[in-house]
């Protein structure tokens, strides 16, 4: 079952139109019919699990969000990048490259995670922060 559709206001981010999504059903603390933040393609969000994308957060490029993972304020993730478990990418955190934040992770403030970078278990990478490399 979908919990989510895409709706027909958009954005351009980096030369890619990505489209607000909107929610068909109650599920983890989204309600029916709340607009979340803006995705290109149906792939970057699963429809399993209660992960979301609130506000004007981004997911583009192959970038994934699956499981109980959030994306939200101004946060943005691309590339190959992934988000699950109850990871949480939020403010102006940008997570990019082929990164992966997952478990009980959270990235947060300014921070950026890129290239083949983990963050995971209970990691935090906050502030302006920059993890990169392997």
């Amino acid at each position: 079952m979908k919990k989510y559709e895409i709706t027909n206001q958009t954005i351009c981010v980096h030369g890619k139109t990505l489209y607000r999504i909107k929610s068909l059903i109650d599920f983890g603390d989204v309600t029916q019919g709340t607009l979340g933040g803006f995705i290109e393609k149906e792939s970057n969000l699963g429809h399993d699990g209660n992960a979301w994308v609130y506000g004007d957060a981004c997911i583009y490029g192959d970038a994934t969000i699956c499981g109980n993972a959030k994306v939200y304020d101004n946060a943005c993730v691309y590339d190959y990048a992934n988000v699950y478990g109850n990871a949480e990418v939020y403010d102006d955190a940008k997570v990019y490259g082929n990164a992966e934040v997952y478990d009980d992770a959270w990235v947060h403030d300014n921070a950026r995670v890129r290239d083949n970078a983990c963050v995971y278990d209970n990691g935090r990478v906050r502030d302006s922060a920059l993890v990169y490399g392997n």
